[in-house]
């Protein structure tokens, strides 16, 4: 399968690449990036073939339906990192909340957060490309508290790559913090900006388009590349969780196959939503997709006025911080899909230049097809956390963003599965001001407290880290990021 560009080509690249291609430089023209020229059918018939399947016996047929050029040995060693999650059997268990609500858990592993579903097998696969090719590769990695953790653990210690990780200071849980900062692998270098996680972002995305940012790597035998979800490396392993989740509902009997659901996605970056759009591309049966965000609600503007409108914003803090996003890359490949490269282009330019841009009424039409979306904000989310925890479940800040669109957005009677993109033990302070009224706690005073509440343990990877040296102390003014990766390498 081939990769296009969103933004059309420049003259100077390949008006095509392949998928190792694709990952390995997911920049791509006039400051684009890279989509599937076309998708592979994955609805009834495959559906019924892997009703019985494994996640990983699942994973590995969606990625061969893709023909991406990986060869079947690194894909299996890859995929074989499943096995390291709480439950080898099944990684990501979906859980009844509700009667017609369904939570499909992606924290089981290492970082208890969504971003190990993709990054644990993506380093596999770079770094695996990496050493065929002899070559060295500087992966960038932006982080809003989730991505950042992720990218370190699966590239630590990673033969031919470096990794260095960008964090807005105070814009990150302590837990997510820690994660980042305890890490002390020679290849591994993590950045504290004095900004918000758009800085971050707009950084990562300048170095990758950046002439002489590349020739000063070139100097030194290095390639660039990315860990965000720009980089299609990351999306295409977040496709197949929503296949799978369909059909553990059909295994638990909540529907049958071929029955349409609502995915009920917490947003920020589009990717995890990106995932889900393919797969209802491809056949999975999705009546709407349904976008939960914070009061960062650039995504809620988007999906129900046409306008994306930053002329006026800037990034809100709230208790769902992997959410406090206000530029969204994924929604490039979105305009792409339906609208093409040409509009695609020009819209991009228009918020570059302008901060804003407004879809016709056509094209609002087409994106209100396929999605909803709605706001929760945060009194709202820790009453959701609280009710549903009187219920019998614990969830984490961003999965309650979800319980306000699963209550607003949906026209029909049927069964809603809500991604849960973290474990209570991220946002442990937050959780237990909604459960207890605690105000002001540290996070391992939290964890204790949220532990007693609800009778479990904290698990060992999140308890240890509290006790963990300090090794990456790197504060700086975001106008110094290039300086300090630059002196890293």
């Amino acid at each position: 399968m081939n990769f296009i560009e969103t933004r059309g080509n420049d003259g100077q690249r390949p008006e095509k690449v392949s998928f190792s291609q694709a990952i390995l430089s997911p920049i791509s023209s006039f400051g684009g990036i890279y989509s599937p020229e076309s998708l592979p059918d994955l609805g009834g018939d495959f559906l019924g073939r892997h009703l019985g399947s494994s996640y990983k016996t699942l994973a590995k047929s969606v990625l061969e339906a893709f023909e991406i050029d990986i060869d079947a040995a690194t894909i299996d060693k890859a995929l074989a990192l499943y096995d390291e999650f709480d439950d080898p059997s099944n990684p990501v268990p979906v859980v009844k909340v509700l009667d017609d609500l369904y939570v499909s858990e992606l924290y089981h592993g290492p970082t208890r957060a969504f971003k190990d579903m993709a990054l644990q097998p993506f380093g596999i696969v770079l770094s695996s490309i990496a050493q065929k090719r002899n070559e060295n590769y500087l992966i960038l990695a932006a982080t809003s508290g989730d991505t950042g953790p992720a990218a370190l653990e699966t590239f630590k210690n990673k033969a031919n790559v470096r990794v260095a990780c960008m964090y807005p200071v105070g814009g990150t849980s302590d837990v997510q913090r820690l994660q980042m900062v305890t890490e002390d692998a020679a290849n591994l270098k993590v950045i504290g900006v004095k900004g918000d996680f758009d800085d971050t972002q707009n950084a990562l995305k300048r170095l990758l388009a950046s002439e002489t940012f590349n020739k000063k790597l070139d100097e030194k035998n290095i390639s660039l590349s990315a860990a965000n979800s720009v980089n299609f490396g990351r999306i295409i392993f977040q496709t197949i969780y929503h296949i799978h989740s369909y059909l553990e509902l059909v295994r638990q009997n909540a529907i049958s196959l071929g029955e349409k659901v609502y995915l009920n996605v917490p947003s920020g970056n589009f990717g995890n939503a990106l995932g889900g759009y393919y797969a209802m591309k491809m056949g999975l049966p999705v009546e709407k997709i349904l976008i939960a965000s914070n009061n960062n609600n650039i995504l809620t503007q988007l999906i129900t006025t046409g306008a994306y409108d930053l002329r006026t914003l800037s990034v809100v803090p709230t208790t769902s911080p992997a959410m406090d996003i206000l530029k969204s890359s994924n929604i490039e490949r979105i305009l792409f899909d339906l609208f093409g490269e040409a509009r695609t282009k020009e819209l991009m330019r228009q918020l570059d230049t302008d901060k804003y841009y407004q879809l016709s009424n056509d094209e609002l039409a087409q994106i209100q097809n396929i999605f909803a979306a709605d706001y929760c904000n945060d009194d709202e989310g820790k009453a959701y956390i609280k009710n549903t925890f009187a219920n019998g479940y614990l969830m984490d800040p961003h999965t309650a963003t979800c319980f306000k669109a699963y209550e607003t957005c949906r026209d029909k009677e049927l069964k809603t599965i809500v991604y849960s993109t973290a474990e209570w033990t991220k946002f442990s302070p937050v959780i237990a001001n909604a459960l207890t009224g605690e105000i002001d706690t540290h996070d391992i005073d939290a964890l204790k407290s949220i532990a007693k509440e609800a009778n479990i343990e904290i698990p060992s990877m999140i308890n240890e880290l509290f006790d963990k040296e300090i090794t990456q102390k790197s504060i700086i003014e975001k106008e110094a990021i290039e300086e300090e990766i630059l002196s890293f390498l």
